[in-house]
């Protein structure tokens, strides 16, 4: 009985002690909200600020990383040290007030019904654009989206210099908020694309951009992932000023050597940042930089008073920054650290935690670098030497290809940007990943063409699939059929005769009316003519819906080929069914003393274009012809009546990045030519080759390089020319034209 009380008053102690515990937690949490309200009203009256209370200062810190005499003395490295978590939220709500914004909230697609096309405001009077913004508006202006009808736009860019919102810089534009505000059609920023690369200032470079971006898409660089707005804004990568505004430099990859030789591992060189955002990673660079084949090196010197905040470090670090026997490792085989362009033919290893990726929408950067984590930094020599070999060559071969189609220009940006915006807005065609993220790359890929990749020629090898078995024949008729024994007659019945000939559509292109039926041969394959409404040479390569099959062979009337030659050439284009396959080659070549591109027919060794007046390509091309190139380069050709296979030539080794194929040498093309130079042919005709020279010139400057590549190849039938017996060969006739 007695164990039983003493139980039973020990539980009644803890249950008493318990509830004034409870108790006392409740009058002092009374306490607390009394004394808030009391500072409330105390603050409310006239003649009295409430001052923040500060957290308290730690009087026994933890202990840091850095060696002795490595420490910031003025402020810790940490990402935004200067601003409190409160201060950045109150940042991005001020910047991103509309941080929802999702194409089908902040957008109005009933302005692009009528297409896609882009307005760029015109520069307000007395103002200046940098040379990046020029070119960035150059870009706009030079597209097939651009229009000078604001009724028409559909998306509108700014003729304000937005590119550089730090303060502090000489290229800070100010009253941008009252600038945009004032335009008729701003309406909040729907529909509107600013550009920005730089914004804030240092050394926290917030993206504070100084106005209010409201509903408008922001194409920016290097932007944060909690301000970035998924499927709306479009990450760019960053640019320098001397970045060209077409065509760009060729990646540094030259050759695919198995297994890759390389000098070093792991490198990079640039700033150390001593404070701000971006220092904490730098600085710690030095903790796994060998000086044998992981080279990381660093310097101080940024901004005027780095010296301020120099290290026992930095003046070891600056003097083997500037050393030249490091200035060479760009050019080995490696891996840099940060990499903004893939130019380098360098894998990147990125170290960005927080930050969009350029592009990263479209772009599987998986397949082009290597994704660190900046928090595990000492262990990134172990993962970039777990790299095999295989890998290191496709991930190099990748970044080597997102240069070229997507970072090598201005252009290239800017049209990358407007491609994506497109995308969204017309996303029942749009470009898929595989697209996107092989050759030739998104932007020639028309998915107003299809959005099936297996209809394209680019795609037959990795989806495993191989062109029809069938072409079309499409000839160009530009005199009137008078006669059965006319060229034009002899050549459709060759080409009919081939086994592989689906249809022939004939282009009447010829002032004449129309021959009755009577007058056309009777063939095995159907025979459609094709009347022209404008009668230009830039039709031939028009986008008729008649064309079912994947091949078309292209043919001026008086063009000689039998049936033999038609179906070898077939036969090697199938094998090649992205590049032009056919018979008359051309060349261009470099002309020192007149500093421009010439153009030559003379029989050589080599060669870098094949005429399409006997020549077999895909019919996707007769689609980019129409819809891709300017109507200024198409104007140029019909209006001379000239250079629309130069011009083909042109679009096909640009997108390809390869040369066209020649087959058989046929000396028969020389002498036809001759013997039509002494006639009405347009090879007779004195201004026809100086007219080809300045189409050389003028399509160079358009696409901003020169796409013509020279190739010694020429196919030849098997057997071709052996010592052997001509039943043996399976292209007999071409032996013995």
């Amino acid at each position: 009985m007695q164990a039983k009380k003493r139980y039973l008053l020990v539980s009644l102690g803890a249950c008493l002690l318990l509830v004034a515990y409870l108790w006392g937690l409740q009058i002092g949490e009374f306490h607390n909200q009394n004394h808030h309200q009391h500072i409330y009203r105390v603050a409310q009256r006239p003649g009295l600020r409430l001052h923040r209370q500060h957290w308290p200062e730690w009087t026994h810190p933890l202990s840091p990383y850095l060696e002795d005499g490595e420490q910031e003395q003025d402020s810790p490295l940490l990402h935004h040290q200067h601003t409190s978590p409160r201060e950045r939220r109150e940042i991005r709500n001020n910047i991103y007030k509309s941080r929802r914004c999702r194409m089908d909230t902040c957008f109005d697609f009933r302005r692009c019904q009528r297409g896609f096309k882009v307005y760029v405001y015109p520069l307000p009077k007395g103002e200046k654009v940098s040379e990046s913004y020029q070119k960035i508006l150059t870009a706009v202006e030079d597209s097939r989206f651009h229009t000078t009808d604001v009724n028409q736009a559909c998306l509108f860019v700014l003729g304000i210099d937005t590119l550089d919102r730090d303060q502090l810089s000489g290229q800070y534009v100010h009253n941008v908020k009252a600038k945009i505000q004032s335009l008729p059609t701003w309406n909040d920023g729907r529909n509107h694309l600013i550009f920005n690369l730089y914004s804030g200032t240092w050394p926290d470079y917030t993206e504070e951009l100084g106005f209010d971006i409201g509903q408008a898409i922001l194409a920016k660089a290097s932007i944060d992932m909690d301000n970035f707005r998924p499927h709306f804004d479009v990450s760019i990568p960053l640019f320098s000023k001397d970045h060209s505004q077409k065509g760009g430099d060729k990646g540094y990859l030259t050759l695919n050597n198995v297994p890759p030789s390389r000098k070093y591992l792991l490198v990079f060189k640039g700033k150390r940042y001593l404070t701000g955002i971006g220092s904490e990673t730098r600085n710690a660079l030095y903790h796994i930089h060998n000086g044998e084949d992981i080279i990381l090196l660093t310097t101080c010197k940024h901004g005027k008073d780095w010296e301020k905040h120099k290290d026992t470090r930095c003046d070891r670090e600056n003097e083997e920054y500037s050393k030249p026997d490091y200035e060479i490792f760009s050019y080995f085989n490696c891996i840099v650290i940060f990499s903004s362009f893939p130019q380098a033919a360098c894998i990147p290893v990125l170290l960005s935690n927080g930050w969009e990726l350029p592009f990263s929408e479209i772009i599987d950067w998986s397949k082009a670098a290597i994704i660190g984590d900046e928090r595990l930094l000492l262990q990134v020599p172990s993962i970039t030497r777990s790299v095999d070999h295989d890998k290191i060559l496709a991930l190099r071969q990748q970044t080597q290809f997102l240069w070229d189609a997507y970072f090598s220009s201005v252009a290239k940006i800017v049209l990358t940007t407007l491609e994506i915006i497109q995308d969204r807005i017309n996303s029942h065609i749009s470009r898929n990943k595989l697209m996107w993220n092989s050759l030739p790359g998104g932007l020639y890929v028309l998915p107003q063409f299809s959005t099936d990749a297996a209809v394209f020629p680019f795609y037959y090898s990795s989806l495993g699939k191989s062109p029809s078995q069938e072409f079309t024949a499409v000839i160009q008729a530009v005199t009137p059929l008078q006669s059965q024994l006319q060229p034009l007659v002899k050549l459709i019945i060759a080409v009919a005769k081939s086994k592989f000939c689906a249809q022939i559509i004939v282009l009447w292109n010829c002032d004449k009316p129309l021959p009755s039926k009577n007058k056309w041969p009777s063939t095995a394959v159907p025979i459609t003519v094709i009347e022209g409404e404008r009668k230009t040479m830039s039709s031939r390569f028009f986008p008729h819906d008649v064309i079912l099959t994947d091949a078309v062979l292209s043919l001026d009337e008086d063009s000689v080929l039998s049936t033999n030659e038609v179906d070898f050439a077939f036969f090697v284009w199938h094998s090649f069914p992205d590049r032009i396959v056919g018979y008359p080659a051309r060349s261009h070549y470099w002309d020192s003393s007149k500093s421009r591109w010439g153009y030559t027919s003379k029989w050589t060794n080599e060669y870098s274009m094949v005429l399409t007046g006997a020549a077999f390509y895909h019919r996707y091309y007769h689609y980019l012809y129409t819809h891709y190139l300017p109507p200024s380069l198409l104007t140029m050709v019909d209006r001379m009546s000239n250079c629309e296979d130069i011009l083909m030539n042109f679009l096909v080794s640009a997108v390809t990045k390869l040369p066209p194929i020649k087959v058989t040498q046929k000396k028969q093309y020389k002498e036809t030519m001759m013997q039509q130079g002494s006639k009405t042919s347009r090879w007779a005709d004195p201004d026809h080759f100086a007219q080809r020279q300045t189409c050389m010139n003028s399509f160079s400057g358009w696409f901003g390089f020169m796409p013509l590549l020279h190739s010694q190849m020429r196919l030849d039938p098997v057997l071709f020319k052996d010592q052997v017996s001509i039943l043996r060969k399976k292209y007999r006739d071409i032996e013995r034209l």
